[in-house]
């Protein structure tokens, strides 16, 4: 069968001979036109005034573009509806768009935005989270608190009590294409868009909404992108609907693409967080409570602040079942570009938070930071029978047979006239299940098995005596090791998003064509989709082609985020793929005379009883008895049901689980240091492509590191992003990978009934990369006695600060 095989990424050949395209190697058509945006040159104030006859002026530029000129607002926010996509006469941060000029080339409008003559009348600028709580600058009426348990009396209660803050820098994308649109004028004013986008049918409301248009006058298509990582679900808006008012003004295509400083100053990071901490333990470790104050900067407009911020809330527990804990969230209004989406999604800020708090109750007990660890873990879930570890449909025999399934059939019949297939309530924990401080029960926990496996294939034990033997002899350079969990819910928590389509066609020579609305951003998506249709049909994956993602062919579509690309589209295609086969093989059953149940789909052939015929010849017979080849599919996730307001109820359908084992060293003279062994051993459910899911995970945790460690941005005081540049941002290199680089997938199927049992494994493995920070911060702590409260990024001069902290017993 298909799925289950490591099948290399269908697109790499195309990448490896630089043959796949991407929006910029889309051929224009003569006329176009190229367009690049003025910025701004101050943080917070208003324009006096604005000069821009010389842009007008300039060699090749056919319009310029103020607020005023705009057909609409043209709002460019995901949520709010406070972004305009020009300034008008206030100013927000240093690099938001003022003006819009379009030219024949794109260095001639480079070049033009640079002649513009704007003065401003400039006012303070709120860049720091103690500016922004000193005013009350804030995105919500106060700040958001969730709290499980009575913390007061638990602290006041607990043997030991710890106090700490850690921060946490933000990080860019540096998704290798920068953000880039298409835009082709149609008849009738419709509008054709190419857009670098993880969300095309948000690009698709967007530019109707700018234009006054309805949705079904524009088309979006987006083949691929070249790296995502949450800076394309929101931050390509302002592209897309420039392009098309340029196109609707002009009658001309028109394209933009963002150069790489440009795109580094206008566009969103992930979020920073400074997060406090006051936690109550007993002498074994165990935490009785804990109580958080979350401050993130959220930039000037709200983009996906209050999710991001939320899902910060839901990840403060990561692995770990804390009797009492209270959250307390500030979504903080600052005058820098606008936080956004980013792989993890707020997670991994709130998961480093509780795995800064296990680590500081270790080194105050003097123990190892694993042994405290699995001490607050959840207990694991009981192997309960087989039929929860059973595939979605019934296992195919070592043939790879594949009869017509009427169930399910049904089911996604029903699921796609909106008929629930399950509830869409989650049922009450029993009395005694263990659940988050959300309530979400948690039944599937399996880290503390997964942890015993990876630390015995690691060697963690040896290695820590050992680390401890080296640190003991060597006085300058100091060696750290640190095993930590992930425990991430894979869902969008906003409820509605859980959903997806399809549309599958079979043709008469038996190829078959798909679209679904997912993205392809280097990730692997397409292959995997394409691996379960080709599964369902019993057919090889050369007779399957994805085409390019298409509001026209699947609407209304959530998103490509949230790590659930494969669960949501995935179970789509199935869903449209079976009703497909299922007529097929009624048709086939009527032709040959025998029950639909001995029609049988395997290795591109179709057993029909004795018989055995091609899936080319079953589809032509099908095709002239007038069988309809072409489905539609759709999935809704079930069993989700979140109130954010309340911090209650079940806002995933799963968790997803990880841990990652690090070993490092580091300079004590300078604070340089080098990562010299990982070791990771990922749950991706049963998976339906290991090599990808491998490729993810190695990425994941490089990433994830990379945020901790070298990826340092950095504002002046002015509001300027100083560090816009590959020369001055500094993500890690190949040169920066581990000596030795272990990663295993956890053998064991989803006891949920995802496509196949499989598991998502986008964004959890980003968050193994928080064991490389505190392997930093245990070897810090072999230079003194002091706790070392390692801040991140954890860049040289940051670690070469804390030890001498810690040297000095600070």
């Amino acid at each position: 069968m298909s799925v289950a095989k490591p099948l290399p990424h269908d697109a790499a050949p195309l990448h490896v001979t630089g043959r796949a395209r991407y929006i910029d190697d889309i051929p224009v058509p003569a006329g176009c036109l190229h367009l690049a945006f003025g910025l701004s040159e101050i943080a917070h104030g208003r324009i006096t005034s604005i000069d821009l006859d010389e842009v007008r002026a300039a060699p090749g530029v056919v319009r310029v573009w103020e607020a005023r000129d705009l057909p609409s607002p043209c709002d460019c926010s995901p949520s709010l509806g406070d972004e305009p996509m020009l300034s008008g006469s206030t100013v927000c941060y240093l690099g938001q768009p003022v003006f819009l000029v379009a030219a024949r080339s794109h260095l001639a409008a480079r070049k033009a935005v640079r002649k513009a003559r704007i003065t401003y009348q400039e006012r303070d600028a709120l860049l720091s989270v103690d500016e922004a709580m000193a005013a009350d600058s804030r995105f919500e009426d106060g700040p958001r608190t969730w709290e499980k348990g009575d913390t007061a009396a638990a602290l006041a209660g607990a043997p030991n009590v710890l106090r700490g803050t850690i921060d946490m820098g933000g990080q860019e994308h540096f998704y290798l294409e920068g953000q880039a649109a298409l835009v082709l004028p149609q008849e009738n004013g419709d509008m054709l868009v190419h857009s670098s986008t993880q969300h095309p049918t948000e690009i698709q409301h967007k530019v109707a909404h700018a234009l006054h248009l309805p949705m079904h006058a524009v088309r979006v298509e987006t083949r691929r992108m070249g790296g995502g990582f949450g800076g394309k679900e929101s931050q390509g808006n302002a592209l897309a609907v420039a392009c098309a008012v340029a196109a609707a003004a002009t009658g001309c295509p028109a394209k933009m693409r963002y150069d790489r400083d440009d795109d580094m100053t206008i566009t969103g990071k992930r979020h920073d967080f400074r997060i406090d901490y006051v936690v109550g333990y007993d002498n074994a470790g165990r935490i009785e409570v804990v109580d958080f104050v979350h401050h993130t900067r959220c930039g000037w407009a709200q983009d996906l602040s209050l999710p991001v911020a939320d899902r910060a809330m839901l990840h403060a527990d990561n692995a770990y079942d804390i009797p009492a804990m209270r959250i307390e969230s500030h979504r903080l209004k600052t005058n820098m570009q606008s936080a956004t989406a980013y792989r993890g999604f707020g997670g991994p800020q709130g998961m480093l938070g509780i795995e800064r708090v296990l680590d500081h109750v270790a080194h105050a007990l003097g123990r190892d930071p694993l042994e405290v660890r699995r001490a607050n873990y959840y207990a694991d879930a009981p192997v309960d029978g087989a039929d929860r570890g059973a595939p979605d449909t019934p296992t195919p025999p070592p043939e790879d047979i594949l009869a017509p399934n009427t169930q399910d059939i049904a089911e996604s019949d029903l699921a796609s006239r909106g008929a629930p297939v399950s509830s869409g309530t989650p049922v009450a924990a029993p009395a005694g299940v263990q659940t988050t401080h959300y309530g979400q029960p948690v039944e599937d926990f399996i880290l503390g098995e997964l942890t015993t496996k990876l630390a015995a294939d690691c060697g963690y034990a040896a290695r820590r005596e050992a680390v401890a033997r080296w640190n003991a002899e060597k006085p300058l350079l100091k060696r750290g090791i640190a095993l930590t969990p992930v425990k991430f819910g894979i869902s969008f928590t906003l409820t509605h998003l859980n959903q997806a389509g399809a549309l599958v066609h079979v043709y008469q020579d038996g190829s078959v064509a798909l679209n679904h609305g997912g993205t392809e951003m280097g990730q692997g998506l397409f292959q995997k989709v394409a691996q379960v249709a080709a599964a369902r049909f019993g057919v090889a994956m050369d007779a399957i082609r994805i085409t390019a993602t298409d509001t026209s062919k699947v609407p209304n579509t959530s998103a490509t985020a949230a790590s659930s690309g494969s669960d949501l589209n995935g179970m789509a295609v199935k869903a449209a793929c079976d009703t497909i086969r299922d007529r097929m093989a009624a048709h086939l059953a009527q032709v040959f005379q025998v029950p639909a149940s001995d029609v049988m789909f395997a290795d591109g052939s179709v057993r029909v009883d004795n018989e055995v015929i091609s899936f080319a010849t079953a589809a032509r017979l099908c095709y002239e008895g007038r069988v309809s080849l072409s489905s539609t599919g759709f999935y809704k996730t079930p069993n989700v049901d979140w109130d954010r307001i309340a911090g209650q109820g079940r806002p995933f359908f799963y968790f997803a689980y990880g841990a990652a084992c690090t070993e490092v060293v580091l300079d004590t003279l300078t604070g340089e240091y080098r990562i010299l062994r990982v070791d990771i051993l990922h749950d991706a459910g049963a998976s339906l492509n290991p090599a990808l899911d491998i490729g993810q995970i190695e990425g994941g945790y490089v990433q994830g590191a990379g945020w901790l460690t070298t990826e340092e941005l950095v504002w002046d005081d002015r509001g300027r992003l100083r560090t816009h540049a590959p020369s001055t941002y500094k993500i890690p290199a190949c040169s920066d990978r581990p000596e030795v680089f272990n990663v295993a997938l956890w053998d064991g199927p989803n006891r949920e009934e995802t496509v196949y049992r499989s598991k998502a494994v986008g964004e959890p493995p980003f968050m193994l990369g928080i064991s490389a920070f505190l392997a930093l911060s245990d070897a810090v702590a072999a230079c003194g006695s002091a706790y070392p409260d390692l801040n991140a990024p954890a860049t040289p001069e940051r670690v070469l600060m804390a030890i001498r902290k810690v040297q000095d017993g600070v």
